[in-house]
């Protein structure tokens, strides 16, 4: 599994939602505690998005246009940039502003809006990631990128949104697959343009030589890596590796290996009741006591006390 793909598998909470939104000027909807990350597509019409209240900072969403936004716990998207707020949709609920908003109708699964003739049809996936793997993948993407329409993500979005309207046995999957294909395809078309500058992370995967090495590292992270194996299995010299991976990465192999190997292992003691003893073989650590060790040097606590802080909801010292 190649290591967007991977991040990906492992940061998932739940299941995306994914819902159809179709809407008649004038409208515009707030996201309040946003998720993680939303994939959020025009299919037909317009529509603007922005991070904040200053419409000056919107950006134009075309039809087939796709917007992807991360790390952030607000967001407005609208007819117009300067349409004043209609609805708040806040822990799940929506909360009407105006009350002149037209209802909205439940027009199929997953489907939601006027239906009206010279409406805005749009996509919106949110993805739910936890712990410290889902903060890895968000470090890879903008706060606010709009991908411009094209022909593969075009393609894409039309078989998604053919999805999204039937109810059938293995619906979620399909529907999740799809997602993850309009989202890989949007970060492959926002890091391709010719103005970008996509994120050290981004980049190295597509670096000869270290992306395979990434691919390897996480495909087995509790192997005894060194970097002269690691170079051999790239086809580089030691040095060379070792200087291109670090220049790409921003930081050497075997110290991205353990923050890597930490993260897997927080998430792990978070999520599951495994000993720390079975968490450290997991993570590539015959002895639990320099694990413990190498934990508390990365996260200030003992596995532990880590366990414990998370479950109990105290904020956990670095």
């Amino acid at each position: 599994m190649d290591v967007l793909s991977d991040l990906l598998h492992r940061s998932r909470a739940r299941n995306a939602q994914i819902r159809q939104l179709i809407q008649q000027p004038p409208w515009s909807m707030t996201f309040a505690d946003a998720p993680s990350l939303t994939v959020m597509a025009t299919l037909g019409g317009h529509a603007s998005v922005r991070l904040d209240d200053d419409p000056q900072a919107a950006l134009r969403l075309a039809a087939g246009d796709i917007a992807l936004i991360s790390g952030t716990n607000r967001y407005t998207i609208a007819d117009a940039p300067d349409t004043p707020p209609q609805v708040v949709i806040r822990g799940g609920r929506k909360h009407v502003i105006d009350s002149g908003t037209a209802a909205q109708q439940n027009l199929a699964p997953r489907t939601y809006g006027d239906g009206l003739p010279g409406a805005t049809t749009l996509l919106r996936g949110a993805y739910e990631l936890r712990g410290d793997v889902g903060e890895r993948l968000l470090v890879m993407l903008p706060p606010l990128a709009v991908v411009p329409a094209g022909p593969r993500t075009r393609a894409a979005l039309d078989l998604l949104a053919a999805e999204v309207a039937h109810d059938e046995p293995g619906q979620d999957a399909v529907l999740n697959r799809l997602l993850d294909l309009v989202l890989v395809l949007a970060l492959r078309a926002w890091c391709a343009r010719p103005q970008a500058e996509p994120s050290s992370w981004y980049g190295a995967l597509v670096t000869p030589a270290v992306g395979d090495a990434l691919r390897l590292l996480h495909e087995d992270p509790a192997r005894r890596w060194t970097v002269a194996e690691l170079a051999a299995r790239v086809g580089q010299s030691r040095a060379t590796f070792a200087a291109r991976f670090t220049r790409a990465v921003g930081e050497p192999p075997l110290t991205y290996l353990t923050g890597w190997r930490m993260a897997l292992a927080a998430d792990r003691l978070r999520d599951t009741e495994e000993t720390v003893a079975a968490v450290a073989r997991e993570v590539g650590y015959e002895d639990a006591f320099a694990f413990s060790v190498a934990f508390k040097r990365a996260r200030g606590v003992s596995p532990s006390d880590w366990r414990r802080q998370m479950r109990s909801g105290w904020p956990v010292r670095s």
